[in-house]
């Protein structure tokens, strides 16, 4: 999620014919955004 909205439609209202392009130049991330992550998937699918 990018501002959480979907990429691919923040892609498309940028003019970027790829999602693979709005991905690079303007997501990023960092540890807490990564822990939150696992966190969901463990939950979700019982990782833990």
């Amino acid at each position: 999620m990018i501002m959480g909205e979907n990429p691919k439609i923040v892609s498309d209202r940028m003019g970027h014919s790829r999602v693979e392009t709005k991905l690079g130049i303007y997501s990023h991330s960092n540890e807490e955004m990564q822990k939150n992550t696992v966190d969901r998937f463990e939950e979700k699918f019982g990782l833990n």
